[in-house]
């Protein structure tokens, strides 16, 4: 099982937006950064887990779990012409974007970014580097279980 954080804007999709989703399911569009496209054709594997994180907001930080419920299939609003999301390179016969649908694990406690870089054991992680841009980075499975169980207590 590989672990994953995917930052949304609770404006585009929150936590509460995959709750309230039938099935409690989302596709995850929008990516269009080559290495988090990448991340979620080559590596992502059904039944691995994500914290949901929320970015661009007045209080950052990890606000769930999500379980990845489908392998990578080309990203719909690549296609659509009044998608902000469009991308007129990308054809039906040779898509350039590709997306996942994430399921619901569970909403939890709101760690903010601030609390996540007070613990040394999180030094390393991938949201936490200056400078780190991407909507989805690997979490190492110490980095998962320290959050799962000192900060969630699950």
């Amino acid at each position: 099982m590989n672990y994953w954080l995917m930052k949304s804007e609770p404006g585009e999709c929150s936590i509460d937006d995959v709750a309230s989703a039938k099935n409690q399911t989302v596709p995850w569009t929008g990516v269009r950064n080559y290495q988090a496209r990448n991340f979620m054709r080559d590596t992502m594997r059904v039944g691995d887990l994500a914290f949901f994180y929320h970015s661009s907001c007045p209080e950052p930080g990890i606000a769930g779990i999500v379980e990845i419920a489908t392998p990578a299939y080309p990203d719909p609003t690549q296609f659509d012409a009044k998608s902000k999301y469009h991308d007129p390179k990308s054809t039906r016969e040779s898509p350039r974007w590709m997306l996942v649908d994430t399921r619901l694990s569970r909403k939890t406690r709101l760690i903010p970014l601030g609390e996540l870089r007070e613990y040394q054991q999180l030094a390393d992680m991938r949201i936490l580097a200056r400078g780190n841009r991407l909507s989805i980075t690997p979490v190492t499975p110490g980095e998962w279980n320290f959050i799962a169980k000192k900060l969630l207590k699950i």
